[in-house]
């Protein structure tokens, strides 16, 4: 095992943790509105409830790994489910709103830690509707760079069901790395599950930005519409079996 940099405790000799620059709290997320090319991110709000319904219904499958709520099989178990987690501060709730078809998904800012700036991206909901468009990816951008350049964060996190194969692959083409799996780790909707974690830090959001804006550029698409160059390859040093 690699251990992580170190200095000597100037008492004991003893290796200890470098000092870090900033160790003041992060500010915590907000109400903010994140603008791309394809569309954007904003606060949650019940009112979405409606729009996202006609894409989250009939959809099972985008509930399996969700650990502690859905598939919700009516409109209005749906929309409370909207309404609790609009006013919730963590996670806190961000509607992916596409261009030309409106909101098309959510996704949310959890498990945050102001005092040691670390935040996890988690319950990403991505309908039918916006599964692989170049919206699913600018938005996972835009949030990292709210993550590192805005709020300070010096550790962004991804986890999932280590059964969750899709997720998996997905954190580590947006340029999360594996650290490891952490078994047993809860009961979710009375099964065992096992959580599978990635990491980006702050060191290495800066490749990670530039890599997500090439792929992100007019000129990696055809007149097709398909990519020139993945965006796995460009983050190919994040890719474990």
């Amino acid at each position: 095992m690699t251990l992580p940099p170190s200095e000597p405790d100037p008492r004991t000799g003893q290796p200890i943790g470098l000092k870090v620059a900033d160790p003041s709290p992060a500010p915590r997320p907000g109400p903010v509105t994140l603008e791309g090319r394809f569309g954007r991110l904003e606060k949650l709000q019940p009112g979405h409830a409606r729009p996202l319904w006609k894409y989250f219904e009939g959809q099972p499958q985008l509930w399996t790994y969700i650990g502690a709520y859905g598939p919700f099989d009516t409109e209005s178990d749906f929309a409370a489910h909207i309404e609790r987690f609009a006013g919730s501060t963590d996670p806190y709730v961000y509607a992916i709103v596409d261009k030309d078809k409106g909101p098309v998904g959510y996704f949310t800012l959890m498990e945050i830690r102001p005092a040691h700036r670390s935040i996890e991206v988690g319950h990403v909901m991505y309908t039918p509707a916006l599964q692989k468009s170049p919206l699913a990816t600018e938005v996972q951008y835009l949030l990292a760079k709210y993550v590192f350049e805005t709020l300070g964060y010096r550790r962004y996190e991804w986890k999932c069901n280590a059964l969750n194969a899709p997720s998996r692959r997905a954190g580590q083409r947006f340029g999360f790395v594996y650290e490891g799996t952490l078994r047993q780790f809860v009961i979710a909707k009375g099964r065992n599950r096992d959580n599978a974690y990635f990491s980006m830090l702050d060191s290495e959001w800066p490749k990670r930005k530039s890599n997500f804006e090439r792929w992100l550029s007019r000129e990696n698409f055809g007149p097709d519409g398909k990519q020139k160059i993945s965006l796995s390859s460009l983050n190919a040093d994040t890719q474990v079996t």
